[in-house]
């Protein structure tokens, strides 16, 4: 497969090129995205888009664009793009595209006449900073470049007017100058690795339109103010290097940063070295001793569920258990100090969802797994017990143990589960009382504290808790199973749900489960004819009622369909682990047919990662955020889990 390179077809085809965005972070939550032909399609993308915490837990589009202009013998090309009303665009710099190359860093190849410019980005690792390298292949003339930066210094949520409010004043800095729209915002530097010209000429670009947005039934017009225009020459075979940051740069050293930063990058050349890659974008780090994982981009940040299932996949994965054991260092006070008091964390937003913990006790789970059980038992297992402790003390404020083993919860008013969408602040789909989920991680949580205690030699208090897993169990089945073959969604008194969900899946996926192997099988079959496609596993079966597989249209329809249909990847991780465990080496060969529908999502889209969700019905186009942990990491943690069968 060819990854990530693309030629002049593709590129001059708007309908297409359009389609598809490169992502470029930091550890700090900052990023670079834009469409493969550098037209932004979405409020929020940028060159350089950054968190600013003086102002709010957001991010800001500080600078929206770089339009490069070749100029020889007084004609100019303007390499720039950007869509107006009625669907015109200008300045139509994509014609001038000859390939477009992201396994390394994203790299495009401009033709103008004689001229052959290549531009490769970098987003620094540890600093609010994009870098641009410009290199004069060819030339047969004097040739002289022009950089017109289209400003914004907004929330990545917003969009912003033409106004009298902005400060014009900027300040030359060497080679190059630095400027702040707002009051609030940091001065953005933007410099050059020689000399440059300045040319003050202020003025707006209004009426830029973001098609994703309008897609999406939000506002989708933009004026971005652009206070000028920088020149400089450029010879044949010479490098330009460019900068735009919330700091200074020293011009003299931004070729050896670049090529530090580049060198420093994975080849993405292969489907694992672009889901490692895409891993390592949701490392989050804003203090320097905190490791987070952000949920997924452009919009979301820590949420507790999705850090913990996704810890696994984006550190053990990729043979990174020492990222797992820093970002459990910054995770365990918050769930300490939650199960003390109650008390949310500023960072790790909904830790007080009554699945987390459970969630926390699976992750700790796979890192025994990898580093081994003595390791595990030393660095968690006091957690371990802590959290099973606190469940069944019944102190969580919405997770009660009953008499008869299982766990319940009130998601009647709140979405508890991950199955969280909203309609006039009600969910929508009304998850309460027993939960599928809740109950076959709690049973995996009570087997493997009886594993630690064993293997700690406690053969007492191993036993307590294999007492309790015998009862869960015991009434899991008589609860949940039906005669239809497959498990109840959730159980509230007297109702039953009988729809067709993926979320059954874990009580066959777990390490433990309180199903026999007949049961697994059945569960998975129901799954595999009514919820596999190949993007992954269906939100709701399609004979349910309330199927809506089109996740399209303004937010409340969105929301409608957000798990009544849709397909999430991150739950084809768990199907294939329950597949490979009932099936061990035979099943081989399944897996990875079914990983080659995943594998082509490397090429569009979010190049190199995969996105939220996806429709549940063919051509199951790709939909909501464009770089997604939970999905990202799942399928990596399959990818690990075949290459132990194929050793």
């Amino acid at each position: 497969m060819r990854y990530l390179k693309f030629d002049k077809t593709l590129m001059i085809n708007l309908e297409e090129s359009l389609k598809m965005e490169i992502l470029r972070t930091n550890r700090g939550g900052a990023y670079h995205c834009t469409t493969v032909v550098d037209c932004n399609t979405r409020k929020y993308h940028g060159l350089l888009v950054m968190p600013v915490p003086e102002l709010d837990e957001d991010n800001h589009v500080i600078l929206s664009s770089l339009d490069e202009t070749v100029i020889q013998h007084e004609a100019e090309f303007n390499m720039g793009l950007h869509q107006y009303p009625e669907n015109h665009f200008s300045p139509n710099g994509h014609k001038y595209i000859r390939q477009f190359d992201a396994t390394s860093v994203p790299s495009s190849l401009y033709r103008v006449g004689g001229v052959i410019l290549s531009k490769e980005k970098v987003f620094t690792a540890y600093e609010n900073r994009i870098l641009i390298k410009y290199t004069l292949e060819d030339a047969h003339s004097p040739t002289i470049l022009r950089f017109k930066p289209f400003l914004a210094f907004r929330n990545a949520n917003n969009l912003t007017v033409q106004n009298d409010r902005v400060n014009q004043n900027y300040t030359e800095i060497e080679n190059g100058i630095k400027t702040c729209m707002y009051e609030g915002y940091p001065e953005l530097n933007m410099q050059f690795s020689k000399g440059c010209r300045f040319v003050f000429q202020p003025d707006w670009y209004r009426g830029i339109e973001y098609v994703k947005e309008r897609e999406r039934g939000f506002p989708y017009q933009e004026d971005l103010y652009v206070p000028g225009y920088f020149e400089l020459p450029i010879e044949k075979g010479e490098s330009v290097y460019f900068s735009a940051g919330d700091s200074f740069a020293d011009p003299h050293t931004l070729k050896d940063l670049y090529e530090i930063e580049s060198t420093a990058r994975t080849s993405r050349n292969s489907f694992y070295n672009c889901l490692k890659n895409s891993a390592q974008q949701f490392y989050f780090r804003p203090k320097e001793n905190d490791a987070y994982l952000l949920a997924g981009y452009p919009w979301f940040k820590v949420r507790a569920r999705d850090l913990f299932i996704s810890l696994p996949g984006c550190t053990l994965s990729i043979d990174d258990p020492v990222r797992f054991e820093k970002i459990m260092t910054t995770a365990i006070p918050p769930l300490k100090q939650f199960m003390e008091d109650g008390s949310p964390d500023k960072v790790i937003k909904e830790i007080d969802l009554p699945d987390v913990l459970l969630w926390v006790i699976w992750a700790i789970q796979q890192y025994g797994k990898h580093q081994g059980m003595k390791e595990c038992i030393e660095n968690y297992g006091d957690l371990v017990f802590e959290i099973i402790d606190f469940i069944h003390s019944n102190k969580h404020s919405n997770l009660r143990l009953e008499n008869n083993g299982l766990l319940s919860a009130e998601g009647k008013d709140k979405a508890i589960t991950w199955m969280n969408s909203t309609s006039n602040g009600k969910p929508i789909v009304p998850r309460t009382g027993y939960i599928v989920e809740f109950n076959a991680l709690w049973y995996n949580a009570l087997k493997f504290a009886a594993e630690l205690k064993k293997l700690q030699n406690n053969v007492v208090e191993a036993d307590v808790f294999e007492d309790s897993a015998s009862k869960t169990g015991k009434t899991f089945i008589e609860t949940f199973v039906n005669g239809y073959g497959y498990l109840f969604d959730y159980i509230d008194g007297g109702y039953v749900d009988w729809s067709v969900r993926p979320n059954m899946l874990m009580a066959v996926a777990l390490d433990y489960s309180p199903l026999d192997r007949t049961q697994k099988r059945t569960v998975l079959n129901i799954i595999t004819k009514e919820l596999l496609t190949p993007k992954g596993i269906r939100s709701l079966s399609p004979k349910s009622e309330g199927y809506r597989p089109y996740y399209v249209g303004a937010q409340q329809e969105r929301d409608l369909a957000y798990h009544q249909g849709t397909v999430w990847p991150w739950l084809l991780g768990f199907y294939l682990e329950a597949y490979l465990r009932l099936y061990h080496l035979s099943g081989i060969s399944f897996a990875e047919r079914m990983l080659i529908g995943i594998e082509e999502e490397m090429n569009t889209h979010c190049i190199g990662s995969l996105s939220e969700l996806y429709d549940g019905n063919p051509p199951f186009q790709s939909r909501g955020a464009i770089s997604f942990a939970m999905n990202v990491s799942n399928i990596l943690r399959i990818l690990k889990l075949l290459k132990s069968y194929n050793l």
